[in-house]
């Protein structure tokens, strides 16, 4: 199972949300680069960033911060957070980010997904993000009448080989993932789901393993030192 530390962008800082409300964030970093370097320096694998003035169409620098520390760094990068169109995703490839995850699109519009996983493959992730078992979009701020679990289905048939799905109940609580619902996700989709939400220790990224996720977010965690991430990389690496 990999681990991905993460990087919430929000008008240029590291942040957190606590269940994805923007009313509730706290800064952790004015320098996202440095963050990043940090993370990379623990041995991670891979680094997952997300813009979340994209997600909610706002104006922001965080494009470009994404595409400096993706070329900055040694380790492959994916982002998601504001990518619609075919342009984004280009743009973000070309600047080197190694993986771009789409989410508000592959509710609205699931036929651009597959004409994005035909052009770059395994370089195209989609992020599911549920509220009571429906699929959330638009920085999380508005759900779906789409079950995740549907959503999950509908684009594998596209293609996709990467799925992060997130449960928003406990995003930012450290009070453990919800276990049944990756279970859940990872039977419907099969190999390729990584976890977001809810790691608050060591034991809740053992008990992930369990559920046949591939790979599992750690954010908040990491920041309030929770969770060591020279520790959780060397779980990744022993396979445990």
């Amino acid at each position: 199972m990999i681990i991905y530390p993460a990087i919430d962008l929000r008008g240029g800082h590291c942040v957190r949300l606590l269940q994805g409300d923007f009313d509730k964030t706290t800064v952790f970093s004015d320098n996202p680069l440095q963050t990043a370097q940090k993370w990379a320096s623990c041995g991670s694998s891979w680094l997952h960033v997300v813009d979340l003035d994209g997600a909610r169409q706002e104006q922001s620098d965080n494009r470009r911060i994404i595409c400096d520390i993706a070329s900055n760094l040694s380790i492959p990068v994916q982002t998601g957070g504001g990518i619609r169109t075919m342009s984004d995703v280009d743009e973000l490839l070309a600047h080197g980010v190694s993986r771009v995850i789409l989410g508000t699109v592959a509710v609205q519009d699931p036929d651009f997904v597959a004409r994005a996983v035909e052009k770059y493959g395994e370089k195209i992730a989609v992020g599911i993000d549920a509220k009571d078992g429906y699929a959330a979009v638009s920085g999380w701020e508005k759900v779906s009448d789409r079950k995740a679990v549907d959503l999950a289905v509908a684009m594998k048939k596209r293609g996709v080989k990467h799925i992060i799905y997130t449960d928003i109940a406990t995003d930012g609580m450290l009070t453990g993932p919800n276990l049944s619902a990756m279970s859940e996700m990872s039977q419907v989709f099969g190999p390729g789901i990584i976890a977001s939400g809810g790691v608050g220790s060591l034991g809740d990224l053992h008990a992930l393993t369990k559920t046949g996720v591939s790979g599992a977010i750690v954010g908040k965690a990491l920041y309030t030192g929770a969770v060591d991430l020279t520790e959780a990389v060397l779980l990744e690496k022993e396979g445990k």
